[in-house]
């Protein structure tokens, strides 16, 4: 698979070839050859799963009401005081 096609796969296709990729891996159904291959591309789609989780990590953000009643946002792990 090239990488351009890496990119431009959602999250949940990546995570459900690799689940399949893995349970092939598991189970010895595949050659040597194809065990490799079949490694490589997990390797890269577990990359691109990370850098998706990463990605949507930094954009959730939590909204809360000020007591003027305005509407502000603050880091969804940010710890309170």
């Amino acid at each position: 698979m090239s990488q351009q096609n890496l990119k431009n796969m959602s999250f949940e296709e990546a995570l459900e070839q690799l689940d399949a990729l893995v349970r092939d891996l598991e189970g010895g159904r595949i050659k040597l050859d194809d065990a490799v291959e079949a490694y490589d591309k997990a390797v890269g789609l577990k990359k691109l799963c990370e850098e998706k989780l990463k990605a949507a990590e930094l954009k959730v953000e939590k909204i809360e009401a000020a007591a003027d009643g305005k509407l502000k946002t603050e880091p969804l792990d940010k710890i309170e005081d």
